[in-house]
């Protein structure tokens, strides 16, 4: 149980989307499985995509590529590192490219992925981080997923949904899920300068839902991947008192904006509030070792991992 929620009146269930898969985790297979379907459509036999060193999206890509059997390619940010999720990225067979930081910063410039298409006919490009509004609309599914649950729980209704933001891409199907039903509040894991807001407006416009009704907040502690100690400690109390594994990046984050604002009185005692885990537990590890190492070498500061990219 979660002292602050039950100080406050609110009821506070999880949907646990990390539950879903070991690998293709989280909200990743919701948002790959319309690209699968488009690259078969297309004929297209593996797919191509964008992400960091950490990156929870190439990993389940590269993932989903093994067990069903198609080609995966990872075009990544920086120079070659290895990491805990680059290691399962070759051994799931993905073919990787590391593109530096400007080769990556370059990845929104018209003509970025001719010579990808060039070199790779058959493989069928997916957005970075599994968005658009076919990503969007995978996610759609969720609300029903989560409304079939909703009697284990004793409850008829919930007043919103809360969950991290990386690319938006998620929210944005939760709210097209939602049809105006309830609030969506998206929690962003990175900076306003990510283009998250824009991502949301340009998917909900493309559905014809541009009036939808969300909520983006700022709760990325000052910029992305940067875990503080307040933020670790937060963590790990929240993971003591409850049982559910968290990871710094976006879902403890999510979870401490999400205590700010019933702290601050945002939400009606006897709220009903879902909170929906998005997954990503397979780079915790290394953030959080990452983390600790930092704040033995300098008490107070934070770790920004700018090789990392939103999922």
């Amino acid at each position: 149980m979660l002292e602050w929620a039950a100080r406050a009146g609110i009821e506070l269930a999880v949907l646990r989307l990390d539950l879903i898969d070991p690998l293709i985790s989280g909200n990743k297979w919701f948002k790959l499985a319309p690209h699968l379907q488009a690259a078969a459509a297309a004929g297209a036999t593996g797919l191509i995509s964008l992400g960091g060193a950490h990156s929870n999206h190439l990993h389940a890509l590269a993932a989903a590529g093994q067990r069903f059997h198609f080609t995966t390619v990872g075009l990544l940010r920086g120079h070659a590192q290895d990491t805990p999720t680059v290691r399962d990225l070759q051994r799931f067979g993905m073919r990787l490219h590391w593109l530096g930081y400007g080769g990556y910063r370059a990845r929104h410039q018209e003509g970025f992925w001719a010579p990808w298409r060039q070199r790779y006919r058959d493989c069928h490009v997916v957005p970075e981080g599994g968005g658009g509004l076919p990503g969007a609309m995978g996610c759609a599914s969720l609300v029903a997923l989560l409304r079939g649950q909703l009697a284990g729980l004793g409850w008829t209704d919930y007043d919103a949904l809360w969950l991290a933001a990386g690319t938006g891409t998620t929210l944005a199907g939760l709210v097209l899920g939602e049809a105006g039903g309830h609030p969506v509040y998206g929690a962003m894991a990175v900076p306003a300068d990510h283009g998250v807001a824009a991502q949301v407006q340009t998917i909900l416009h493309e559905a014809g839902a541009a009036d939808a009704c969300y909520q983006l907040l700022d709760a990325c502690r000052g910029g992305f991947a940067r875990v503080d100690a307040q933020l670790e400690a937060f963590l790990h109390a929240s993971e003591a008192a409850t049982g559910l594994p968290l990871e710094p990046l976006y879902t403890a984050k999510a979870l401490m904006a999400l205590r700010q604002r019933v702290e601050a009185g945002y939400f009606a005692r006897g709220s009903r509030l879902v909170f929906v885990h998005t997954g990503g537990l397979q780079g915790r590890g290394a953030a959080l070792r990452d983390a600790c190492q930092a704040h033995e070498a300098a008490p107070g500061t934070s770790i920004d991992q700018r090789s990392l990219e939103p999922s």
